[in-house]
């Protein structure tokens, strides 16, 4: 069972969301394939994270994260679990790229653990994290498999965020650039695609807004996840401007944030109410973070809800904080391309939250829930609706004046890891089919898709209780012995096809 925790925290995430998509009609199970290849420079690719894989939590001169400390109390994931060991990665990494290799892909998107490379978050740099990741990418390198490397995928040395605030803190934007610069000292010649963060919406709201995540707090809802929200982007920009000023002219690499969002669909859309309230909950959901770094400030739409919301509550001013003029030249146009993630739609409807609720959710004012027509998944929160992925690039594409995205993270989970896992060959056939109608037919800009996982790993707060791999791994053997699901198959077959062929068959 789910714990309620666990619940809110999700259903929480939501609320994180004028432009109108090209692709009209309500969401639907099935639809007809297109038959068609990818561009011939598509990038395909398989993720994973640190903390989710690697183990070797001690190990290697490694310093506590806030993830280490945070699963020491079982209360706070599902199934009482950790990533102490997890799949085992920091020992097993070779294996890992062998299996990325068997795919036939050309990317493989992991994330340095901080804690790793820097034990004490600043100051001195581990030499041994340092030649784990130089080892692991020399190893890619020797495949033709190209690193795509996340700085930060939820993992913040403990010290940091346990005694100096974590990103409540204005220093965290010095505290990550000196992570981000060494970072790109030390693997700048094995690395030319590089993402400062991961999913920072899921960071803030779990951390500061419900308190279902490190570092567990909820007692200032509604202005705490604003203050972090902020500091995050600006970290961003800096070690964006930093890599394009300074590593850039040297090793020609891109940098990008991945953001991730669900498609918001009116519960009836022949309500305009409705229709609105799936516009705001983009806006709050993935335009908070996606039009500082574009525009170089916050949605007009979430500036005013939140300024008119402070001001009826008795605040003396909004409880956003606003960008200075500096901080908006910094921020606009810090992007070479956007990550995007995502794995499913909601249906939207306006809520009448009490004015006196301060909360990130009472802000955007929105209601969600699921069709039930929608094929489900291992997880509660992951509906199948595949039609969501190419709406959700059609928006970015109106939205933002096309840029340049790659699909960092999507896929689909089942409880128990099955090797005949025929449900995820379903989700990522039609899933990947959508982002070639994006791009077909809807010239959307995207450059890459990049599946969620390569792994069954640890899920964070649900432990080992959703399988999204496209291996399957034994936890209980202390080999943590790899096998590769039949859908590992299918995205081969999809990578040396470069896209669908009629006569491909089901599988």
């Amino acid at each position: 069972m789910c714990s309620t925790k666990n619940i809110i925290f999700y259903l929480t995430l939501l609320v994180f969301g004028n432009q109108k998509a090209t692709v009209e009609g309500k969401l639907v199970p099935e639809e007809e394939l297109l038959y068609e290849a990818f561009p011939e420079d598509f990038l395909w690719g398989v993720a994973s994270s640190a903390y989710q894989v690697e183990g070797g939590w001690d190990e290697g001169g490694k310093g506590l994260s806030n993830w280490d400390v945070w699963t020491q109390d079982p209360g706070n994931t599902e199934d009482h679990s950790t990533g102490q060991v997890a799949a085992d990665s920091f020992h097993k990494y070779k294996e890992d790229v062998q299996l990325v290799a068997d795919m036939g892909v050309g990317v493989y998107r992991v994330s340095v653990a901080w804690a790793r490379i820097i034990p004490g978050g600043v100051g001195e740099v581990n030499t041994e994290g340092v030649e784990y990741y130089r080892n692991l990418f020399k190893e890619l390198a020797s495949y033709n498999i190209t690193p795509m490397v996340t700085l930060s995928h939820f993992d913040m040395p403990y010290i940091l965020e346990n005694e100096d605030g974590g990103w409540l803190n204005p220093n965290s934007v010095e505290w990550f650039l000196e992570f981000a610069r060494t970072c790109f000292v030390q693997f700048g010649d094995l690395v030319p695609l590089w993402i400062t963060f991961n999913e920072p919406m899921q960071t803030v709201t779990g951390g500061w807004e419900n308190g279902s995540w490190p570092p567990g707090l909820s007692n200032n809802q509604g202005r705490d996840v604003y203050i972090a929200a902020k500091h995050i982007l600006l970290a961003h920009a800096r070690a964006y401007r930093l890599y394009q000023e300074v590593y850039k002219p040297v090793h020609g690499g891109r940098v990008g944030i991945t953001l991730n969002t669900n498609w918001f669909e009116p519960v009836n859309e022949e309500d305009p109410t409705h229709v609105a309230m799936a516009e705001q909950s983009q806006q709050f959901r993935l335009g908070i973070w996606a039009n500082p770094i574009f525009h170089g400030d916050y949605p007009d739409i979430v500036k005013d809800i939140i300024g008119n919301r402070s001001l009826a509550q008795g605040f003396e001013s909004t409880r956003l904080p606003a960008f200075s003029a500096e901080e908006k030249v910094l921020l606009k146009g810090s992007i070479d391309f956007l990550g995007l993630n995502t794995y499913t739609s909601d249906l939207t409807a306006p809520y009448d939250f009490p004015i006196d609720e301060v909360s990130s959710a009472a802000d955007n004012g929105a209601y969600y829930t699921k069709d039930p027509s929608w094929y489900g998944s291992g997880s509660f929160w992951l509906k199948v609706t595949p039609q969501g992925i190419r709406k959700v690039l059609n928006w970015i594409r109106d939205a933002y004046d096309n840029p340049p995205v790659i699909v960092t993270e999507n896929g689909v989970s089942d409880n128990l890891g099955n090797i005949d896992d025929l449900s995820r060959i379903y989700y990522y056939k039609h899933y990947i089919n959508n982002v070639l109608k994006a791009i077909r037919l809807d010239n959307c800009a995207v450059e890459g898709y990049v599946a969620w996982s390569l792994l069954d790993n640890f899920e964070w707060s649900f432990g080992y209780t959703m399988k999204f791999g496209l291996t399957q791994v034994d936890f209980s053997s202390p080999n943590r012995t790899r096998t590769p699901k039949q859908s590992s198959k299918y995205i081969a077959k999809l990578v040396a096809h470069n896209g669908f062929l009629e006569s491909d068959g089901a599988c």
